[in-house]
């Protein structure tokens, strides 16, 4: 039997690292080789399968993060979308299962951990964590809570309510429909365990978020109505070439965390944020489709995500993270840290689908 060794059957790699890759066709090399029969035995037997994908993983690592201040939009589109595609198998699609042949590869495992861990440090670089772990958490947390609630109306904000044309809506539609049709199914990744209040409040966010387990009651079933009356595709994934990077990035990031259970602190800081800021980003399509004289199952998801995101933000705060603080008080920054780092992402993914959706506006004029 073949050992998968990274170390000694991929050392030579790099050495090419300084040609110029062609990210996309890398990318096309990488699907293929996720439904490859027996994947680790195929590439430590014939470290050549994957050798051109290699050369373009190295070059956009050694790019990626190399900077503080900067993203590279190529590199990083690249690998958030090979780290997207890792990821995705925790899911189940209800597509062919052979889909799933390679979801334990240590080569695969391999690379999600090779991209993570420079992005990780990047984004972590972004934030001023001695602070973090100074605050008084509860009152830090409380601030940011009521902050958040109604956020000023930014120049972007503005651009949703007055300026975006249908073709813009329907392009914004089409992007959120990456996460909007699988309902906060990462959250189902923290929920076993050992039972207490915070878990129960947690359960009743899924529940809700799934229509109590009733289909025609679930949010997705609410999207997908609002994208077939929008003339969209409502499959799972049919836009996911439009969607920024950022997005993914923000996706990503949810994955790593609530994969990884050291990792719950920072997961639910930032599942508070979400909740929280969520009704006022809602508004914001509302006040669109309102004004582009859409139907009520155009917009039909906004209004009831409102209604129960309000809920679900206090329920966050109140009896999810606020508890935590008193339940892990040396670790209990880390909600904050999870808090910050979900806005922040949150914001530039949001300028990027904004730039997005301009793009999309103006090839159409």
């Amino acid at each position: 039997m073949v050992t998968f060794r990274p170390e000694l059957h991929f050392k030579n790699v790099s050495k090419a690292a300084g040609l110029k890759p062609n990210y996309k066709i890398a990318e096309q090399q990488f699907i293929k080789l996720l439904t490859l029969e027996n994947l680790d035995f195929q590439v430590t037997a014939q470290p050549s399968l994957v050798q051109e994908f290699e050369m373009a993983l190295e070059k956009a690592l050694a790019v990626a993060y190399a900077n503080l201040d900067l993203l590279p939009e190529a590199e990083n589109r690249f690998l958030h979308r090979i780290l997207y595609r890792i990821n995705r198998l925790n899911f189940v699609w209800y597509k062919d299962l052979n889909e799933y042949i390679n979801e334990r590869s240590y080569y695969l495992q391999w690379i999600r951990d090779r991209i993570e861990t420079p992005w990780q440090a990047w984004e972590l670089a972004q934030l001023d964590v001695e602070q973090l772990e100074q605050a008084d958490l509860k009152q830090a947390l409380i601030e940011r809570g009521n902050a958040d609630l109604e956020p000023p109306l930014s120049a972007n904000k503005r651009y949703l309510r007055e300026q975006m044309t249908l073709e813009g809506y329907r392009h914004l539609i089409a992007i959120a429909s990456l996460d909007g049709l699988v309902e906060s199914s990462r959250l189902c990744h923290i929920l076993g365990g050992g039972s207490n209040e915070v878990q129960a409040t947690l359960i009743r966010v899924l529940l809700e978020e799934y229509g109590n387990g009733r289909f025609n009651r679930k949010h997705s079933t609410f999207f997908a109505q609002m994208m077939q009356e929008l003339g969209l595709n409502p499959d799972t994934e049919a836009y996911l070439d439009w969607v920024p990077w950022q997005v993914l990035a923000s996706i990503n990031h949810n994955f790593l965390l609530t994969e990884r259970k050291r990792h719950l602190l920072r997961y639910l800081g930032g599942f508070t944020y979400f909740e929280i800021v969520g009704p006022s980003i809602y508004k914001d399509y509302i006040a669109a489709a309102s004004r582009l004289n859409l139907s009520q199952t155009a917009m039909g998801y906004w209004e009831l995500h409102i209604k129960e995101d309000e809920r679900h933000g206090q329920w966050m705060l109140h009896q999810v993270a606020l508890p935590l603080v008193d339940m892990y008080p040396q670790q209990a920054w880390e909600l904050l840290l999870g808090y910050d780092q979900e806005k922040l992402m949150s914001d530039r993914a949001g300028a990027a689908v904004i730039q997005a959706v301009k793009l999309a506006e103006n090839s159409n004029h």
